[in-house]
């Protein structure tokens, strides 16, 4: 990061019902790579893919006033235990329809038509930005290098999220 960009608070949290910390691969990558430009780990979790849970792990986080931002990683899929979408997206004050859109043309040069079952999402909840991205360490990557470190750095032109985010 350079001087111009704010560091900010985010917490990382895996959706799963198997993963452990020693197993959690999605969940490391997102937290070396917010670290390594940078950015604070407020907190993570590893929330088991119950709607309610869900919700109840991500409100306590858009409410808590010190963090920034959200990256959540698993639960995006088409099983009946891929619940991230449906808890998550009624918390939103607004939609940001153009990540899920961006994920999935990036990731198609990646895996192909298999993208098409990629529910990748992104909102603005109580001045927090949320991602939410497959539960894999490829796709957690292509979504942080290709999307999300540039919308996080206040540096980043001609537009980021970080002037809508608070602090």
């Amino acid at each position: 990061m350079n001087s111009t960009t704010n560091s900010l608070n985010i917490a990382v949290v895996t959706v799963s019902d198997t993963r452990t910390e020693d197993t959690d691969k999605s969940g490391a990558v997102l937290v070396s790579s917010l670290q390594a430009v940078g950015h604070k780990l407020s907190s993570k979790f590893i929330v088991r893919d119950d709607i309610y849970q869900l919700r109840a792990v991500i409100s306590s986080l858009i409410a808590d006033k010190e963090i920034q931002a959200v990256l959540m990683t698993g639960g995006t899929g088409f099983t009946a235990r891929d619940n991230t979408y449906t808890a998550i997206t009624p918390l939103f004050d607004l939609d940001i329809y153009g990540f899920g859109e961006l994920f999935r043309q990036l990731s198609y040069e990646e895996i192909g038509s298999s993208t098409i079952q990629s529910r990748a999402f992104a909102g603005l909840a109580n001045g927090t930005i949320v991602f939410c991205l497959p539960g894999s360490p490829g796709a957690c990557a292509t979504g942080w290098d290709k999307i999300i470190v540039e919308q996080l750095d206040s540096s980043h032109k001609p537009c980021n999220f970080t002037d809508k985010l608070s602090f």
